[in-house]
């Protein structure tokens, strides 16, 4: 079986009803750039990189959990990633798909990969946060952030698979998203692993990890990822899980995040879903500064000033009560949409 490279476009790949050849795509790319809208310039950026003599691509990372930084990503392997997606998803050519993320950024470029690789018949739509007004029919996949498909909970069922990420899908939302007939599930991934290297249906706790993917725990009880069809190097993650088994993990955190008060280490992340349903606002939580406990735990609101009923506390135990509460008018986030924590406390 001959394998499959990056300068490989599928015949059953159509963008916005129509075939096209890697010629093809190079002529469209250049109307992108040229007399294109806002969003379709950086997708004919993207096919010219594509089809270039280079065997790799530049990307930044999000700077979500760190500062941003410009990394190499090898066009192989993320020609492996969307092969292991679609053997995930059982994606089969012909299938109607639906591309409303930026392009500007690895997700958004990687549903590209799938469409000429897998052979998928993609719409591509300006990213919005309602992503679903004003587009007609149904699709087999869709990738969303959790903003999109909480704005589009009505118009979800005619999307039969749709994966989230981007960022955490919160308790309320996932509440919501197990009422809708489609398959939902949040992916696990960073812009180092070229996207998602695991997935798990809405209402499930454990995540499953793709093909080829390898799982393992350090000594900081932290997820190390070894995918060697996507990266030549293990990755050693900051985010703390627990291993189900060697495909199968409980996300729990960052380990970035973690506050150690008075001795007690606190995961912000498991305090915030046990508020989630109680709280409407956007919020988290963070250690500050205390002189008698070290770091004291303080719960951050977005929006005016608003009273919240200590009661809600009930559910914490004893020391995840937080100290002290703080309301700020908006938080710092991502172009992706993840809240920058330390920038938005100041």
């Amino acid at each position: 079986m001959s394998t499959v490279t990056y300068q490989n476009v599928h015949n059953k790949f159509k963008l916005n009803g129509f075939s096209f050849t890697k010629d093809d795509l190079l002529r469209v790319a250049y109307s992108f750039i040229k007399e294109g809208e806002n969003y379709e310039k950086p997708l004919g950026i993207f096919i010219l990189d594509w089809f270039d003599a280079k065997p790799y691509l530049e990307m930044n990372t999000s700077g979500s959990t760190g500062v941003p930084k410009n990394i190499r990503v090898d066009k192989q392997a993320m020609v492996n990633s969307a092969l292991a997606t679609g053997d995930f998803f059982d994606l089969q050519p012909g299938q109607k798909v639906l591309h409303c993320l930026p392009t500007d950024y690895v997700a958004g470029k990687m549903m590209f990969v799938r469409a000429f690789i897998l052979g998928l018949d993609m719409e591509f739509v300006a990213p919005s946060s309602h992503p679903l007004e004003g587009v007609k029919g149904s699709f087999d996949f869709c990738g969303m952030v959790p903003l999109q498909a909480k704005n589009s909970m009505k118009d979800l069922g005619r999307i039969k698979t749709l994966i989230i990420g981007g960022a955490k899908v919160n308790k309320t939302l996932e509440q919501e998203l197990v009422k809708v007939p489609s398959q939902i599930y949040e992916t696990y991934g960073m812009t180092e692993t070229i996207t998602h290297i695991a997935a798990k249906r809405i209402g499930e706790s454990a995540f499953s990890v793709l093909p080829n993917v390898k799982i393992t725990i350090d000594d900081r009880q932290c997820l190390v990822i070894d995918a060697h069809k996507i990266s030549t190097e293990t990755i050693k993650t900051n985010d703390l899980a627990e291993l189900i088994s060697d495909t199968q993990f409980v996300w729990k955190g960052r380990i970035d995040n973690v506050i150690n008060s008075g001795g007690i280490k606190l995961i912000p992340e498991q305090i915030e879903e046990k508020l989630a349903s109680s709280i409407s606002n956007c919020f988290f939580v963070y250690g500050q500064a205390d002189e008698l406990l070290g770091e004291k735990l303080v719960l951050y609101v977005e929006g005016e000033l608003m009273p919240i009923d200590e009661s809600i506390f009930e559910v914490l135990d004893k020391y995840e009560k937080p100290k002290e509460i703080v309301f700020i008018s908006e938080f710092k986030r991502t172009a992706t949409g993840k809240v920058i924590r330390d920038q938005s406390i100041g």
